[in-house]
């Protein structure tokens, strides 16, 4: 699952190190932004 949110990352986010609009939250998963 982590590879296919780094590959969706650097895909849609305009700067992969810092997400904006996939981002982990710690303990639970991931968020998308709307």
């Amino acid at each position: 699952l982590d590879v296919h949110v780094k590959n969706l990352r650097q895909k849609i986010e305009t700067n992969p190190k810092n997400p904006d609009i996939i981002k982990t939250v710690s303990g639970v998963g991931y968020k998308v932004k709307k």
